[in-house]
């Protein structure tokens, strides 16, 4: 699907309160165009509707306006330059930045990196900066969804009423 029409669905998702299904076009694109500053800033609009700081500093990293709390949030969340790397899902050298901001935003997490592995790495080589990720830190998972806050519901509901019936039943049976 074009470009443009996958910004005006995710305006239209935004527009009908279907914020998941927006944050999920939005990552695609990232993921496809993933030295476009523009769509990382609207995907971090989008982690600030969640009230998602760490994610929504992830994805306005390599903006020069970006705020304060949310990029110490998201180095605090992502803690080693590794999981930065990997958290900017950065491709090629970073002189395709947009920005000399940007540029020296990646340059430095690169850096910071190779100098905690002892190895030259490289955006394009995740394996050259991924060694021990694993141990260090789990991913976090997705913001909660409407449908996954439903389902829990259910559940809950259809626990109680069944604790419900028990303590019925035993009421009716001592009672």
């Amino acid at each position: 699907m074009p470009l443009r029409e996958t910004l005006a669905r995710i305006d239209a998702d935004l527009a009908a309160g279907r914020v998941p299904v927006a944050r999920q076009r939005l990552r695609g694109l990232v993921s496809s165009f993933p030295y476009d500053l523009t769509l990382r800033r609207r995907l971090a609009e989008v982690y600030r509707l969640y009230g998602d700081a760490a994610e929504a500093g992830r994805w306005m990293y390599l903006d020069e306006d970006r705020d304060a709390d949310e990029t110490a949030a998201f180095e605090a969340r992502y803690g080693s330059p590794g999981w930065r790397m990997k958290a900017l899902a950065w491709r090629g050298p970073e002189a395709t930045a947009a920005t000399a901001f940007a540029e020296g935003q990646l340059v430095a997490v690169r850096t910071a990196c190779a100098e905690e592995l002892g190895h030259p790495v490289a955006w394009d080589a995740p394996d050259s900066y991924r060694q021990g990720l694993e141990e260090e830190y789990e991913e976090p998972s997705a913001p909660w969804s409407v449908s996954g806050v439903l389902a829990g519901v259910g559940c809950l509901v259809g626990v109680l009423a069944f604790v419900a019936i028990w303590v019925n039943g035993v009421v009716a049976l001592f009672g």
